[in-house]
């Protein structure tokens, strides 16, 4: 059965469609959308495949994606946004705005370290109810009373599950409001936005079943003494189809919404950086979130990042070459940026997960194509 593919494309990024075609023909592509932005237009908007496993039911122009670590993104927009409201300091201890935090000797953790990844507790090394990940209360708590494994601010060490709770509680505790609900009171500045950390009731039909081998990639790590499985648990691959892992909010891994939303956001932001748009957050603010705070190997899944606060920059995979890029990829092959200098913002999503933690190939070809067509 042939995948069925809808959308369009500006005829300058038909290499696009091509690539994505081409990772239905001969790259075992599923079910997938991509969107790009190109100085506020919309050029590309390409959807196909099918959104559940059994090729039943065909990919819409409004099926929702879980784009998993993509949103770690959005959720440091949310910081970020509050910094440029002065409402928050990036180096302020997170003790200061959430008391709690400072136990077992995290009272020097910095918000900027929690947002890129020097926090010191990339992982909850004690078993949790398999229900706490849905329980925003528990998280948290287990997170105030977990030790750090090294002094804040020295190693850089993806922090899987754990960023975005302590990124999430500092949003709470400062608007009064969950990431979520403070995400949709962003919304408006967002054009087209339909992108939710915690899906309401009414859009979950929408919702694309996740599926894939999970081997090779964080969530495969079965080795109790690495710091990789503490750092997932207590999340599980069973998880992500169920209603329970989409209502809640979990603001490191499971932000659903269609990749033209995402585009829409990294489009806005390209925009912001390359000083044509003062909105949602000030060119300011987005040029400082987007500095480099570290060039590393880092220590949870040792792979190779340019990270900034929140952000994951250009250079290294997963993102285009530009260093003055940003966005954050998400296990399995999903991939949101904005290049300020072209002026773009990027997103796919799929639902066929790449099994490896390197670059998934799909993700790859279309990446490439777009760079072909934004710079000829």
């Amino acid at each position: 059965m042939n995948a069925p593919i809808d959308g369009t494309c500006d005829d300058a990024f038909a290499a696009v469609r091509e690539a994505f075609v081409d990772n239905f023909t001969s790259r075992d592509e599923h079910g997938a959308a991509i969107a790009v932005y190109r100085r506020g237009e919309l050029v590309v908007d390409l959807w196909g495949g099918w959104r559940d496993a059994d090729r039943s039911q065909a990919w819409a122009a409004d099926t929702m994606v879980c784009m998993m670590s993509v949103v770690k993104a959005v959720t440091a927009l949310l910081v970020h946004v509050l910094v440029d409201r002065d409402m928050i300091d990036l180096d302020e201890p997170v003790a200061h705005y959430w008391p709690g935090f400072a136990a077992n000797g995290k009272g020097a953790v910095r918000v900027r370290h929690a947002l890129d990844h020097r926090a010191g507790i990339p992982a909850i090394r004690r078993e949790l109810p398999r229900d706490a990940l849905f329980d925003w209360d528990a998280m948290t708590a287990a997170i105030a009373t977990q030790p750090l494994e090294w002094p804040a601010g020295s190693v850089p060490a993806y922090h899987p599950v754990t960023m975005g709770f302590i990124a999430g509680e500092l949003v709470k505790r400062i608007t009064g409001a969950t990431p979520g609900a403070f995400l949709r009171e962003l919304a408006p500045d967002i054009p087209g936005f339909d992108y939710y950390i915690g899906v309401p009731a009414a859009a979950l039909a929408r919702c694309a079943e996740v599926h894939g081998d999970y081997s090779g990639t964080i969530f495969g790590e079965s080795d109790r003494s690495s710091l990789a499985y503490w750092s997932i648990a207590p999340v599980t691959t069973n998880m992500f189809n169920t209603e329970a892992f989409r209502r809640a909010e979990i603001p490191s891994i499971n932000g659903h919404g269609t990749p033209r939303s995402i585009a829409a956001l990294f489009g806005e932001l390209a925009l912001c950086r390359a000083g044509k748009r003062n909105g949602l957050i000030s060119p300011e603010a987005i040029a400082r979130a987007a500095e480099e705070q570290w060039h590393a190997v880092e220590q949870t899944s040792m792979q190779e990042r340019r990270m900034g606060l929140g952000f994951i920059l250009g250079g290294p995979h997963p993102l285009n070459a530009n260093p003055r890029a940003f966005g954050h990829g998400g296990a399995g092959g999903a991939l949101a940026f904005a290049d300020p200098d072209l002026e773009l913002g990027f997103a796919y999503g799929t639902n066929h997960l790449h099994g490896q933690k390197t670059m998934s190939p799909r993700t790859r070809a279309l990446v490439d194509a777009v760079m072909q067509c934004a710079v000829s």
